[in-house]
């Protein structure tokens, strides 16, 4: 299989996506925007078909099958967009399609899957493991693998969303991508490199879970250990080859966020632009808004998905506002006596600073006789308010001291 993708490849792909896909709007961002000092367009592909910019990619792949491979079926695997990216386009071609997918992939993405039409099959703990269990089937039945990202015409499919901004964005000078196996970052850099070389390209990965680095600088993708993230939609152990050649040749710039900073960047979306957004749809927000030096021209980062599961979009919207500084807990050793308590919760009153939770306890083996130590969970205003906080209560005579939310 040629690792080529040319323009002519891209625009052959658009052809083929319309009506299939919608051409998903910009929105400017006035709080990046500030952070960044320069204009931040929010390129939107979480309000896409089937939730992501998947679809484009598994479409142009599966379009381009022929007579016999649809006959036969596909197979793919993967914890939640790719799923429904294929089960999407497969019924849009009347093509069967079967997605392995792990034990314990989110709830509503199995629905979504299965929704779409596709049969759904449960393996393994993680998309790796999924993986073993598809391509054992395609070794058994001749059933075609759509891969997520590897492959020619799935890089080509991505490399749409790049003629839309470069449609849509006159003065775009940077370009930021979530980067995951690789397929959206190659196939927008394959645009660029070919018809706008002055746009700046950056793919985006979790710091925990960063396979290009290190193959960028051996030359070749070198396989990674993928630790814990909130971002499991780039949680990519090794890259591609058709991807990292790509990557590579281009001399693509990449750059690794922390998990602090994607919640952090989920709860702007949520917050200020009202988009409902995924983790690893939110890393590239995440990297503009820790630093956007190098990024020159109006800045586009790419919102790639929105397909999160409600109990963890709680769980990342509790972990963004403790990285926010908008919860703050403190532990306060008291004199054990009448009304000591009183004077915390006055003092704590007098800078608006709600209590949410707080532990009182006497059997702490770091406590006097006469000592209790209380734990408070509260709710603070970010940074400047915490502070002030910290500074009543010395100023009050405790002694707070900080320590990690729960």
């Amino acid at each position: 299989m040629s690792r080529i993708v040319t323009i002519d490849d891209v625009r052959a792909a658009a052809r083929l996506l319309e009506g299939v896909t919608i051409r998903t709007p910009v929105q400017p961002i006035r709080v990046v925007s500030e952070m960044a000092g320069t204009h931040v367009m929010l390129k939107l592909e979480n309000l896409q078909r089937a939730g992501s910019f998947k679809v484009r990619g598994a479409y142009n792949r599966m379009s381009r099958l022929t007579p016999q491979e649809r006959q036969v079926g596909v197979l793919a695997a993967s914890a939640g967009n790719h799923a429904q990216g294929v089960a999407y386009a497969a019924r849009r071609l009347g093509i069967d399609a079967i997605v392995y997918m792990p034990k314990d992939a989110a709830l509503p993405k199995i629905a979504a899957t299965q929704d779409y039409g596709a049969e759904v099959r449960l393996v393994g703990e993680t998309v790796d493991e999924a993986m073993i269990a598809a391509r054992a089937e395609v070794e058994a039945t001749g059933k075609v693998l759509i891969h997520p990202y590897d492959h020619v015409d799935v890089v080509a499919g991505q490399g749409t969303v790049a003629l839309e901004i470069l449609e849509q964005v006159s003065d775009v000078g940077t370009i930021v991508l979530p980067l995951g196996g690789g397929g959206l970052v190659a196939g927008v850099a394959t645009v660029l490199a070919q018809v706008w070389p002055q746009v700046h390209v950056i793919g985006v990965q979790s710091e925990n879970a960063a396979s290009f680095p290190d193959s960028l600088a051996a030359g070749r993708p070198v396989p990674r250990r993928v630790g814990a993230t909130i971002a499991d939609g780039i949680a990519v152990g090794t890259p591609g080859d058709v991807t990292f050649e790509i990557l590579d040749r281009l001399g693509v710039e990449v750059r690794t966020v922390s998990d602090e900073q994607i919640s952090q960047a989920l709860l702007v979306m949520l917050e200020r632009a009202k988009l409902v957004v995924e983790p690893a749809g939110a890393a590239a927000v995440a990297a503009v808004m820790a630093d956007a030096k190098g990024m020159p021209g109006t800045i586009v980062p790419v919102i790639t998905g929105g397909n999160i599961d409600p109990l963890l979009l709680m769980r990342v919207i509790q972990h963004g506002m403790v990285s926010s500084q908008r919860y703050l807990r403190l532990q306060v050793r008291l004199v054990d006596r009448p009304g000591a308590l009183a004077v915390l919760a006055e003092t704590l009153a007098g800078v608006q600073a709600n209590i949410k939770d707080m532990e009182h306890s006497h059997t702490d083996t770091s406590l006097g006789m006469f000592e209790a130590l209380v734990t408070l969970d509260i709710e603070a205003k970010g940074p400047a308010h915490c502070d002030e906080i910290m500074a009543a209560l010395t100023a009050a005579g405790f002694t707070p001291t900080r320590s990690k939310p729960r």
